[in-house]
């Protein structure tokens, strides 16, 4: 893989059941799937056709890597096993060079302008997040020789100290951060964010 630019966008596939279960438990599962797979083709729409970086996809579960869920043009990597502690030093290290950024797919604001902001604090930084308000982050992101010694260790995921959990794991690099978005795990999220301009523009019960 080239040295340049790498988008890496952590997808699921969209299937009723195994996506979004918090947000299902608030509107059913049926509008849950729906707005997980109405949001993730949203966000590759807007990121795929920018020339500033290469969009990847990060497939779970692995047996879904060749599925037809989504654009078939996009290359495709599997996640692999284990929480993401493992499964994110692991895409990191299948980049020999370049920058990488890896995003979720279920943060309606990430926009291309936000994307060419994070992999310039990058170009200062070993290690780049985008925070989320909930204690968590929507981006990390790693470049050069630091992309195979990123580890996560002792973190606590989905917690309101996963953040501080992951800097703490990194202690000796330089860390720089995007700004601050949010995901949508439940109905409060969704409904907060159907009030602003793009969530009124995507179309969701």
């Amino acid at each position: 893989m080239s040295a340049e630019r790498h988008l890496v966008v952590y997808v699921k596939a969209p299937l009723r059941g195994q996506v979004k279960s918090r947000l299902a438990r608030g509107i059913g599962w049926g509008e849950a799937t729906r707005f997980y797979r109405l949001q993730t083709m949203a966000l590759l729409r807007r990121l795929g056709r920018d020339r500033r970086w290469r969009l990847w996809l990060a497939v779970a579960p692995d047996r879904a890597v060749g599925g037809g869920y989504w654009p078939a043009g996009l290359p495709r990597l599997k996640q692999g096993r284990g929480d993401l502690g493992r499964r994110m030093p692991a895409t990191f290290r299948r980049f020999r060079a370049g920058a990488v950024l890896i995003v979720g797919s279920d943060i309606p604001d990430i926009s291309p302008a936000r994307i060419d902001e994070a992999f310039r604090r990058l170009a200062a930084a070993d290690i780049v997040f985008g925070p989320a308000p909930d204690g968590g982050y929507w981006l990390v992101g790693s470049r050069g020789r630091t992309l195979q010694q990123v580890q996560f260790a002792g973190v606590r995921w989905s917690s309101p100290t996963t953040l501080a959990d992951s800097l703490a794991s990194l202690g000796r690099f330089r860390v720089a951060f995007a700004t601050k978005l949010a995901d949508i795990d439940d109905r409060a999220g969704l409904d907060a964010w159907r009030r602003t301009k793009s969530g009124r523009l995507l179309k969701v019960s």
